[in-house]
């Protein structure tokens, strides 16, 4: 699918932790027939170098002196996805740890790290578009676009989602640990200075508390379709 204009689909989805972006974004792509980008491996490769070069993430310049010579790059697959290379080899699921979790998430808001990995996200999708998801494509990636979605649900939902993520994956942390430590993230990423967790008028709103994944994946087609439609009629 691609705009009337001829221009790569691209279509924009942020939110906090625990609303099934990713999940969602994947479905997504794969529906519309455009890659699939997470903005956020990018971010955990940076976050992964930083830990194995022994840095402490707090220490902004020596992160951004690690983040400056890191080599992370996008291959296209077969399958058209996107997938994020750190020093030439693919970084899943090294970065999936709570660890790397926790380094990305103060790494990623130094503005000289989100520059470096944001013009390599705007070069990939321009060229062959895509469906990008993070917490400021909407806002920083890719303003202009028309296709924009910022996915929300009730603390309680989110807390739980992640709750069951962390279990499956083997960590050991209580409900409230893991409510305790969304509510800090969201305070981090929502008041930090360069490209700051939000949305306006330009975003459909999506509430995923009472949906499943397909339904947050239609609900977001449904959306692309009528503007779409309306751009056509436009001319």
């Amino acid at each position: 699918m691609a705009m009337t204009t001829g221009e790569p689909l691209i279509v924009a989805i942020d939110g906090p932790s625990g609303v099934g972006k990713s999940t969602a974004a994947r479905r997504l792509a794969r529906r519309l027939g455009v890659p699939f980008l997470d903005t956020g491996a990018m971010y955990r490769a940076i976050g992964l170098k930083v830990l194995e070069s022994g840095a402490d993430p707090a220490d902004r310049e020596t992160v951004e002196a690690v983040a400056a010579r890191t080599d992370v790059t996008l291959h296209r697959r077969d399958d058209g996805a996107f997938e994020v290379l750190l020093d030439g080899a693919p970084v899943e699921p090294r970065i999936r740890t709570h660890e790397v979790s926790e380094a990305t998430s103060t790494i990623s808001t130094y503005p000289p790290v989100r520059a470096r990995l944001v013009a390599l996200q705007q070069d990939a999708a321009r060229h062959f578009g895509g469906v990008l998801e993070g917490r400021d494509i909407g806002t920083r990636v890719f303003p202009d676009t028309p296709f924009k979605f910022f996915l929300d649900a009730r603390p309680e939902v989110r807390g739980l989602r992640r709750f069951s993520e962390l279990s499956a994956g083997g960590r050991e942390l209580s409900l409230e640990q893991v409510v305790a430590d969304l509510s800090r993230r969201d305070l981090r990423d929502s008041t930090r200075a360069d490209s700051p967790l939000t949305h306006d008028a330009s975003y459909t709103l999506v509430d995923t508390s009472d949906l499943d994944i397909d339904g947050v994946v239609e609900e977001m087609a449904q959306a692309i379709q009528t503007i779409l439609i309306q751009a056509k009629s436009r001319g």
